[in-house]
């Protein structure tokens, strides 16, 4: 039997085991995907169990998506442009990491009834995943793209990745059209000590997180009179993309596979 993991750390919150497993059922694939918890230390191990045939593929979410790739032989040229990997599969001996955070962002986004291009786009984050969706929102043509960090390094390190970004101290706000809560703070109910008050109605409030299904963060744009989102689009394009490359399957997205991931 095949076996498949997510990898990261924090990892309970992940519902990647139960949309893969649920797609192996739908497409008679006899195989299993599970999660897995590790620390930098034993993140190499669990790699080499790819090229050891031992794991057939792996996911990999915070924060290991820039650690990871030290250990592999190849990037997909997404992967190489945004030094951010979060699928790895063996392909001709050579293990190969592959980036369909980009492709999920960007499909979700379209999903909505939301056109990003000229508009101005305030990040809060600047790890894991946020490079697919600078690199994302890039390519969608978003006017403006402002960064702020807890840790200002961090973001400034993006900026010598991404020239065209804004770097902002954390705490301070800017104007916006689209604000994403890239940082994991809302997985334990933690709130972001943001005002958002004074920039009107009808922004677009989205948060990468997607259990729980409304963070603190979306009940305070939804109290305010904006549009939000939560990452569950997202999560399952980037997982329809890992599924195809290890697959050669697209697997369904209807709503069994919308209400599967409700019931969390």
């Amino acid at each position: 039997m095949k076996k498949y993991f997510v990898v990261g750390n924090p990892i309970d919150h992940s519902l990647s085991p139960k949309l893969h497993n649920f797609w192996f059922k739908e497409n008679k694939i006899k195989a299993v995907y599970d999660k897995k918890k590790t620390n930098e230390k034993g993140l190499e191990s669990v790699i080499s169990e790819v090229k050891e045939k031992k794991i057939n593929g792996i996911n990999v979410t915070v924060p290991f998506k820039k650690l990871v790739i030290p250990y592999l032989d190849k990037l997909s040229p997404e992967a190489e442009q945004t030094q951010s990997v979060n699928t790895i599969i063996l392909n001709n001996k050579n293990l190969m990491g592959h980036n369909t955070d980009i492709i999920g962002f960007t499909k979700a986004i379209k999903n909505l009834n939301f056109n990003v291009e000229g508009k101005k786009i305030f990040i809060l984050g600047a790890g894991g995943v946020v490079p697919s969706i600078i690199f994302a929102l890039n390519k969608m043509n978003v006017s403006k793209i402002i960064i702020s960090n807890r840790t200002k390094k961090k973001a400034e390190n993006l900026k010598s990745q991404f020239h065209n970004l804004d770097i902002l101290n954390w705490g301070d706000i800017v104007e916006f059209d689209m604000i994403i809560n890239a940082t994991s703070l809302g997985l334990n109910k933690e709130s972001i000590n943001l005002d958002f008050s004074k920039f009107g109605r009808n922004k677009l409030f989205y948060d990468i997180i997607y259990n729980p299904t409304e963070t603190n963060f979306l009940k305070e744009g939804k109290k305010l009179g904006n549009k939000i989102e939560n990452g569950k689009l997202m999560f399952i394009y980037q997982a329809f993309e890992a599924f195809k490359l290890w697959h050669g399957i697209e697997p369904n997205i209807n709503a069994d596979t919308l209400k599967l991931l409700n019931n969390d």
